[in-house]
């Protein structure tokens, strides 16, 4: 795509050099990977969108929304392997807006849950460009209610944490791990797969029972959909042996008990990693 031609502002028709108001950015998020699971709002966003950046995690069923002719520029990133960096997309972003185009700012999940939606809004907001925010489900939400593993349950979680397992270059995993370990709770971490064996270590030496159960959710809501449980203290190997690959979410807390009673009355079960490896969950 040429981008020159996208960032070259439109001019009023009547020769007017006037600057050009600049276009308003929607902030969508696409939900976990299921088409099925976008809201409406979000549906009629994408299909009223001519110009898109979108992320990696947004699924080409999510995609087809998209009418043939909008504009699409594929900003993803994975692990270690970046399109563009996020200044670099915002830069993008901003630019694009201010050639009084509308743009549709695509992300995966829920783009103000670990999905820099945050730093995108306020740099919009900084260059005094209008924006709104279509929030999406959450890839924490999506995988639980598709996998059998409940967030909360009274017997089980009081409270609930969404934490992100990586953080930027060169700071390392300093997390609050007391609180990450404490009891009758449920932990999601997002983008943790890579660090997993650190993240189970410390959870384990700041006192969490290693029998603590524990999932990997890999590809949630996707065909690809697995999930392999056990305890916190089986989970590095667990993953190593079933090759999990991000995207992935780590569920840690007495709820991931729960699903052996689930799984079987759901309309279809997921993927599996074999049934030894289940009997701790």
């Amino acid at each position: 795509m040429n981008l020159v031609n996208l960032l070259t502002p439109v001019r009023p028709a009547t020769g007017d050099s006037a600057p050009v108001s600049p276009g308003t950015v929607t902030l969508v998020g696409a939900g976990p990977g299921d088409s099925e699971l976008l809201t409406v709002k979000a549906v009629k966003a994408l299909q009223a969108a001519r110009l898109v950046l979108y992320d990696h995690l947004v699924s080409p069923a999510v995609l087809e929304y998209l009418s043939p002719d909008a504009e699409r520029i594929y900003v993803g990133k994975e692990s270690s392997r970046h399109t563009l960096p996020q200044e670099s997309i915002i830069e993008l972003m901003v630019q694009l807006a201010r050639s009084g185009r509308p743009l549709l700012r695509l992300k995966g999940g829920d783009g103000y849950i670990f999905g820099r939606g945050g730093e995108e809004a306020q740099a919009l907001a900084a260059q005094g460009i209008p924006f709104t925010v279509v929030p999406g489900l959450t890839a924490a939400q999506g995988a639980a209610a598709s996998v059998g593993i409940p967030l909360t349950h009274r017997d089980h979680a009081c409270s609930l944490v969404l934490a992100t397992g990586h953080l930027r270059d060169g700071q390392g995993l300093d997390m609050d791990w007391a609180m990450l370990a404490r009891p009758r709770q449920t932990v999601v971490l997002y983008m943790g797969v890579n660090n997993l064996p650190e993240i189970c270590r410390q959870l384990l030496a700041h006192g969490l029972s290693p029998q603590t159960p524990a999932a990997l959710v890999e590809k949630a809501t996707l065909p690809g959909e697995r999930c392999i449980t056990g305890t916190v203290a089986e989970l590095p190997a667990l993953a190593l042996r079933h090759q999990v690959r991000p995207p992935a979410l780590i569920m840690i807390g007495g709820v991931v008990s729960v699903r052996a009673q689930l799984v079987p009355a759901l309309p279809a079960v997921v993927a599996e990693a074999p049934a030894a490896f289940h009997a701790a969950a």
